[in-house]
């Protein structure tokens, strides 16, 4: 409960903070330190039972979980916060209003780890996506910035309808919004199947794959991730993503017998299709913000493995996955909206003149590959081996390992123009700082990949 009032009242501060000080700099570091503040308001919830106490009529559910993933998710904006806050300065003039609209999505972010009823992940989808919305459209002098923002305010409100059919479909089925309820047959009062509740689960899957860029629901992403200013792409990508597939999870976990076989088959041709359409049409592009959408796609289908498997390692899979996924996208962000060229031909001879970046880049790049020694292999591993728990799908990782593989080449297409071609990037200005930002960065994701145990044992502190 208090990374939802807080983060609320934090966002209310920060819209006020414009009037305080006209300075952009202070802005930023007002809203570092209430991030901060969130984050230890949110630990102190977690494992000290400090909480704020406000009757929710079980609209919310507080498990160890959920507060879980709002640590990491805070933990992630305020690095995002502390290597991205100078450009976030300089998208436009209201400074302010920008990281008050990112409280209040992480406010959504908040209820959507703990919500316990349909109506509350229907706010919490809102809460988030509206300000996203508005953050997608703020470079208002670029066209494709407002392309971008038209075409993800009509796709989410598309979504949002169909969700709230779904939600209708359940509600008329079952009598309640409250999750794990299933169809009552009043003349015989036992459980049974009804098509309406069926009707109604495959709505919320449609509408939750949209919000998580999932296939065949993802052709709104590469636009909208292309076209929004880099530095709101980079949160979008992130902490966004991951939580949508915390709330994903959350609302399917109680109801996967109802949809029965058909829920595994059409689980798997999701995940087949956003690994095949992600992995594949990276490899064709020339712009290295656009192959990081098509990449982020293609992350998607991984995550969805945790979906898939619904056991305690897939859970505790994807908090590490989350970390490892959102700590790297947001290093590599960083370090692209530094560069004034956003094609592969921008990297060439990074390494020679900005040896650190192209150091941290890499590590960041080796992370989303999977490879060994990053934190990015033991979410891959613990999303594949969740699914050879359940037993009978190792075909499905073997599909999976392959289209690792195949990421492999893009990522390492960066790489290879920073460390083996000749050129000469233009950068903005790098700061100490900003290096220093970088190498902590990426030795944090080193040291996950080698002591992953710091996030997974979370259930046993």
């Amino acid at each position: 409960m208090n990374a939802i009032i807080l983060s609320a009242l934090l966002g209310v501060v920060m819209m006020f903070s414009g009037i305080i000080t006209k300075n952009k700099s202070n802005i930023t570091k007002i809203a570092a330190v209430g991030l901060f503040l969130l984050l230890v308001a949110n630990v102190l919830n977690t494992y000290g039972g400090y909480v704020v106490h406000v009757d929710t009529h079980s609209l919310l559910n507080f498990e160890k979980f959920g507060l879980f993933f709002n640590s990491i998710a805070i933990t992630a904006t305020l690095i995002y916060v502390l290597l991205s806050g100078k450009e976030i300065e300089n998208v436009g003039v209201n400074t302010a209003e920008y990281y008050a609209l990112i409280f209040f999505v992480l406010c959504g972010v908040s209820i959507l780890s703990s919500f316990n009823g349909l109506l509350m992940l229907f706010l919490g989808i809102e809460i988030m996506s509206i300000p996203l919305y508005i953050l997608t459209g703020t470079d208002k002098r670029n066209l494709k910035s407002n392309e971008a923002s038209l075409k993800y305010f009509l796709m989410g409100a598309f979504s949002t309808g169909i969700m709230l059919m779904g939600i209708a479909l359940v509600y008329g089925a079952t009598g309640t919004f409250a999750l794990g309820t299933t169809s009552i047959s009043p003349s015989a009062g036992v459980v049974k199947t009804s098509f309406l509740e069926v009707a109604g689960l495959l709505l919320l899957f449609v509408s939750m794959c949209f919000k998580v860029s999932a296939a065949p629901f993802h052709f709104w992403t590469p636009d909208v991730y292309d076209g929004a200013p880099g530095v709101f792409t980079s949160f979008m990508a992130t902490i966004v993503k991951a939580a949508g597939f915390i709330a994903f999870i959350r609302l399917f976990d109680t109801h996967t017998d109802v949809l029965g076989p058909t829920w595994k088959i059409l689980l798997a041709f999701v995940i087949i299709a956003t690994l095949l359409i992600g992995n594949i049409t990276a490899v064709f592009q020339q712009s290295v913000k656009r192959m990081l959408a098509y990449s982020s796609i293609a992350q998607a289908g991984f995550m969805l493995f945790a979906l898939y498997s619904n056991n305690d390692f897939a859970k505790e899979g994807i908090l590490l996955y989350a970390t490892a996924y959102s700590f790297a996208t947001i290093g590599i962000f960083a370090i692209l909206i530094k560069m004034k060229d956003y094609t592969f031909d921008g990297f060439n001879g990074l390494a020679k003149s900005q040896p650190v970046l192209a150091f941290a880049n890499t590590v960041f790049l080796l992370s989303l590959a999977g490879i060994p020694l990053t934190a990015g292999f033991f979410a891959k591993y613990y999303m594949l081996a969740s699914v050879v728990k359940t037993g009978g799908s190792l075909w499905l990782v073997i599909v999976a390992v392959v289209f690792a593989a195949i990421s492999v080449y893009y990522y390492f297409r960066v790489i290879q123009a920073m460390y083996f071609k000749e050129g000469e990037p233009e950068t903005t200005t790098i700061t100490t700082g900003f290096k220093t930002g970088l190498v902590l960065l990426a030795a944090l994701i080193i040291l996950l990949g080698i002591f992953p145990s710091i996030v997974l044992n979370y259930f046993y502190f």
